[in-house]
């Protein structure tokens, strides 16, 4: 892997660092380092997807969007965070679960990398939602056709769905 041949921290937060580097032949560049995600499409037994709307500061709105969540817990990789993320934020439990892909986020300026799961959940939630959450459940096949259409308009959520999508269904 390529390493700067400088770099300087420029500020450090409770979820990411931002470093000027200095490159060979390039001028410098601030980089985000963050810890990566994990985001999960939960799939109910009637194929509907559990989606969950929460209010989102740097977009100044709420958005809709399926369960997802930092990789800040010491030891856990991104399947358990991914678990953990849809019983916190849905009350919903997996049965099966599965990865899905990944993707950097915006490798211009971060190396954020989230990685994406689907699952089969229980038919109900076992507990309430994460305090701040609205869950909502809307038939996959509609969410599948409004990413095509271009209607989803967080990146982690439409991708998820598509991806799912070009797979035979999960179990």
């Amino acid at each position: 892997m390529a390493e700067p041949r400088g770099s300087q921290p420029a500020f450090r937060g409770s979820v990411f660092r931002l470093d000027i580097e200095e490159w060979e032949g390039h001028p410098s560049y601030e980089v985000v380092h963050h810890p990566g995600a994990a985001a999960i499409l939960p799939i109910t037994p009637d194929d509907d997807v559990i989606l969950v709307k929460q209010f989102r500061p740097a977009i100044r709105q709420a958005l809709t969007e399926i369960p997802a969540g930092l990789l800040d817990v010491d030891g856990e990789d991104a399947l358990t965070c991914a678990s953990r993320e849809l019983f916190e934020e849905t009350g919903f439990r997996h049965r099966s679960i599965e990865f899905l892909g990944g993707y950097y986020s915006s490798a211009g300026f971060t190396d954020e990398y989230v990685h994406l799961f689907w699952a089969r959940t229980d038919p109900e939630p076992d507990s309430a939602a994460e305090p701040g959450i609205e869950v909502s459940r809307v038939p996959l096949d509609r969410m599948v056709a409004a990413a095509r259409a271009g209607r989803v308009r967080d990146a982690k959520t439409a991708l998820a769905l598509l991806l799912a999508d070009a797979r035979p269904r999960l179990q």
